[in-house]
């Protein structure tokens, strides 16, 4: 499977060390499918006056080596994950994650959700009409390791 990865930098060789805590899936190294999003992406970069660098990877298919939760919809549970991890809560220890990005416009319902001001209730039924977005995050260091290869880079 071909991913996608923006930055500032072009990485070879990604790591858990540098990855962030209390995002939508937790700490891991996070990618997509869609170039146009990686793409998209990007300009968060350049509009800041830094270099955006889209990476491409190769995923091997892990099917059977790694413990793997897709969430199909922004639904219930993906709310309860997201908001889980937001929290730096621990979760179920997947080494892919795959669902829905928090974007600019579903973001907004999640804040408003993890502030207290909509019920969970108020939150599900704004995200019913949000069509997700894609990332997948990998959190095992073992897992990069072994089925993440790097094939090229490119300036945005």
């Amino acid at each position: 499977m071909i991913l996608y990865h923006t930055s500032t930098l072009e990485i070879r060789k990604p790591d858990l060390l540098h990855s962030r805590p209390r995002l939508d899936f937790g700490k891991g190294f996070y990618l997509t499918t869609l170039y146009g999003q990686a793409e998209r992406y990007g300009e968060r970069f350049i509009r800041r006056g830094e270099m955006a660098i889209l990476n491409t990877f190769l995923l091997d298919d892990v099917r059977t080596d790694c413990t793997h939760k897709i969430f199909t919809a922004y639904d219930g549970e993906w709310l309860d994950f997201v908001t889980a991890c937001r929290k730096g809560l621990p979760h179920k220890d997947y080494d892919i994650i795959e669902g829905g990005i928090a974007d600019d416009q579903v973001f907004d319902t999640v804040d408003l959700y993890f502030s207290g001001i909509y019920t969970r209730e108020q939150a599900l039924d704004q995200l019913q009409f949000k069509k997700p977005n894609h990332q997948i995050c990998i959190t095992s260091q073992e897992t990069l390791d072994k089925y993440l290869h790097f094939q090229s880079s490119k300036k945005l």
